[in-house]
């Protein structure tokens, strides 16, 4: 199902939905169609994350590649940091993850990836939309000219020993904990940190099709940390694009902490680029103070990896990253990988000697920050909420220099976020829930999280 004309059927991470009925079998048939047509030649590789509707998904948008002429290789299940590696790695001249990344198990998605492993720019993303609009007729192809598809069953390995040749020591004597959400790590995390030598307990690692994100995850850190004890774990999202720290202590380290801690190290080392990281709006007002006595520039973007990265390429940045936990380490690949960032930061810790509740404590002190997801009848209304943004101006005043508030619509679900920062976190609630009760009031209540 087509968004009305005017409105984008690519978001900020590709194309989002519920399974069947905005995300469609005859939806993804079309994108293959589409993408076949505009492809340079070459075959196209495709993975996906566990939810049930993944194979159906791939299959249909394998099926209208093969139609246009266009081989596949399927690698089945796979983090988004494997299929963006074995993208480039097999030269393929575009990569497929079907994955609705950290959203619940019944909506799916469908991110196109350019020849090096990263998303696709708006303009590419628009010119393949415009032919999907377009429709019939579409090229056929006939005999063997028909596209086939091939299956990849060394896909894990061959990104298992990437991620193992980015880690110059074993962890021997590191225990460590994993939540893989039960999604697209289940089966690589354990076994990469296994590879290492680490000692390895493993949380949500059992898929069956509708459990992927539910109560665990990057999304859900809190349960990580309860079963830590002690341990350093790592938490990632449905598709393993992100990471969630949870430190010695049990205290969470989300990405502002990753990307301070490994930009620390990096300056040390000499190998931060250009003395920057990329961030975004979103990031932790401690994050950008912690920079700033380091000595580190900061650029700054709206919200999503691909924004980060292209930034990352304008500044010639190695390190850039999001508090969600996406960070992209442009020295090992062009997109976030939430199992790669776990290997960088376990090379600080075992560098350094310390360890991250250590670590964390030399590098960065936190702001409270206090997050709402407000239900919204209509985000599209945001920008003309005049009560709302006349709130803004008045509490960023109260604040001054000691907090920050963002208001922003969620690119990939539909809600507005409310974030506010201050020295306090019973003023960032007192504003927060101030703010959400006004957003409900321009722009219709529709819920909360």
């Amino acid at each position: 199902m087509l968004p009305a004309e005017g409105r984008r059927l690519f978001g900020t991470d590709g194309i989002r939905g519920r399974a069947n009925v905005e995300l469609t079998a005859d939806l993804a048939l079309a994108v293959g169609r589409a993408a076949g047509e505009l492809v340079p030649g070459g075959q196209v590789l495709v993975g996906r994350d566990t939810r049930r509707s993944g194979e159906m998904l791939s299959g249909a948008l394998q099926a209208g590649l093969h139609s246009v002429g266009v081989d596949t290789i399927d690698v089945g299940v796979l983090p988004t940091g494997g299929i963006a590696f074995l993208t480039a790695d097999t030269r393929s001249s575009l990569g497929v993850v079907i994955s609705a990344s950290h959203n619940p198990s019944a909506d799916n998605g469908i991110k196109l990836l350019g020849r090096k492993g990263s998303k696709l720019s708006d303009g590419e993303e628009d010119h393949i939309e415009q032919r999907i609009r377009g429709g019939s007729p579409w090229k056929v192809a006939l005999d063997e000219g028909i596209g086939t598809s091939f299956r990849m069953a060394e896909a894990d390995d061959r990104y298992l020993d990437h991620l193992r040749e980015s880690m110059p020591y074993t962890l021997r004597g590191i225990s460590i904990v994993l939540d893989c959400a039960n999604g697209a790590a289940y089966r690589v995390a354990p076994e990469l940190f296994r590879r290492l030598k680490a000692e390895v307990e493993v949380f949500a690692a059992e898929p069956d099709g509708t459990n992927i994100n539910a109560l665990c995850g990057a999304t859900h850190p809190r349960y990580l940390a309860e079963h830590a004890r002690g341990r350093l774990g790592f938490a990632f999202d449905g598709d393993a694009d992100r990471l969630i720290a949870v430190d010695e202590d049990g205290a969470i380290a989300n990405g502002d902490v990753t990307m301070a801690v490994i930009a620390r190290h990096m300056k040390e080392s000499g190998r931060l680029k250009n003395n920057v990281v990329v961030s975004t709006v979103m990031a932790n007002l401690g994050f950008r103070r912690a920079m700033e006595r380091l000595g580190i520039d900061v650029v700054e973007t709206q919200v999503g990896d691909r924004y980060v990265l292209e930034a990352m390429l304008e500044h010639k940045a190695v390190l850039g990253g999001e508090q969600s936990g996406h960070v992209i380490l442009a020295d090992r690949a062009g997109t976030g990988d939430g199992l790669l960032t776990a290997v960088r930061l376990l090379e600080v810790i075992a560098s350094s000697g310390k360890e991250l509740r250590e670590l964390r404590k030399e590098t960065i002190t936190e702001y409270p920050q206090v997050l709402r997801n407000v239900h919204v009848a209509d985000k599209g209304k945001l920008g003309d909420a005049a009560l709302l943004w006349a709130a803004v101006r008045d509490a960023e005043s109260r604040l001054k220099d000691e907090g920050r508030i963002l208001v922003r619509a969620s690119g990939t679900e539909p809600l507005v976020r409310v974030m506010v920062e201050a020295a306090s976190a019973t003023v960032a609630a007192e504003i927060a829930d101030e703010l959400v009760e006004i957003s409900r009031g321009e722009l219709g209540p529709a819920g909360e999280d």
